[in-house]
């Protein structure tokens, strides 16, 4: 998969359009559908990023091919197990700051798409259940993180970088873990 979104260009295409979510939730929500729903998620998930967009607004097209390339790029990489699965995310460039709050809403947007989903009692279970329950809780205190303090910048890079790694193989992981969730549904149909 040679197409990539890149993450301002999202940002500010989702900002003009009206969008309530960020670039940071788009992909964490997307991300988390796609590890339960696999590829059905994908017309629901772009219906909920853009919900109370208007559908002539012109912005929005150039939106919705974004989240399209965005979609199938993150289904490839995470399907294709071969550890080139990247969350979307902003540049190195930018402020500690700014990447510790996209890091905290990726992560609300993972676990926002693990769970909103209708659950059968198949994935209730597996959801409450190790290693699972344990990384739902650990997205959910990384929700909360901020910079405290005076920022030393080595230190906070350092942190960030291990809980991007750690958010990365999360990801893949929870993919791994319900792909007989994911099986489960498309053979029900």
């Amino acid at each position: 998969m040679d197409e990539k979104v890149e993450y301002d260009i999202l940002e500010d295409s989702l900002n003009r359009c009206g969008a309530s979510w960020d670039a940071a939730q788009t992909h964490g929500l997307l991300t988390g559908r796609l590890a339960i729903g696999g590829v059905p998620v994908g017309p629901d998930w772009l219906l909920q990023v853009l919900e109370n967009v208007d559908e002539n607004n012109a912005i929005r097209k150039e939106c919705e091919k974004q989240l399209d390339i965005l979609y199938q790029s993150t289904f490839w990489q995470l399907s294709e197990r071969k550890s080139e699965f990247v969350l979307l995310l902003p540049d190195d460039a930018e402020s500690v700051g700014v990447r510790t709050e996209a890091l905290a809403h990726w992560s609300e947007g993972f676990l926002h798409g693990l769970v909103t989903i209708k659950h059968s009692d198949t994935l209730k279970k597996r959801l409450a259940s190790e290693p699972l329950s344990e990384i739902i809780k650990d997205v959910l205190q990384i929700t909360q993180v901020e910079l405290n303090g005076e920022i030393n910048s080595k230190e906070h890079d350092e942190a960030y970088f291990e809980i991007v790694e750690y958010l990365r193989v999360v990801a893949q992981l929870c993919f791994e873990e319900l792909a007989d969730i994911r099986n489960s549904k498309r053979e029900a149909k």
